[in-house]
């Protein structure tokens, strides 16, 4: 039984898990819009809402701690902290949005856009 297993494992162990998010995320951040598996949208979902939420408290222990968790890329977190969390600053939640597309033509595995609203 798969009691409080919420999170997808991917065929991953958790290191490489971990990667898979911070390039989705990273992604997401430089394109604001990225094409991608719908379990892999859906997982990446609450993990770039946290960043962004902690992003628009603006604090110097949130820069860092999001520098870390997307492996001290500055670009990414600079456009972070002063494109994308000003917008949302009097949003509570739902920063992104999965749009479902049909099945990919090679394997049938099911497609998903994620993106900024």
């Amino acid at each position: 039984m798969r009691h409080h297993n919420n999170t997808r494992k991917f065929g991953r162990d958790k290191t490489q898990k971990r990667a898979l998010l911070n390039s989705l995320a990273l992604n997401l951040i430089v394109r604001e819009k990225i094409k991608t598996t719908e379990p892999k949208a859906k997982e990446l979902r609450p993990f770039i809402e946290k960043l962004v939420t902690r992003a628009k408290a603006n604090t110097p222990a949130g820069r860092r701690t999001i520098a870390a968790k997307l492996s001290n890329k500055g670009r990414e977190v600079k456009k972070l902290f002063d494109v994308i969390a000003p917008k949302y600053a009097d949003k509570k939640g739902g920063y992104t949005r999965v749009l479902k597309l049909g099945a990919r033509k090679s394997d049938g595995a099911k497609m998903a856009v994620i993106e900024f609203v």
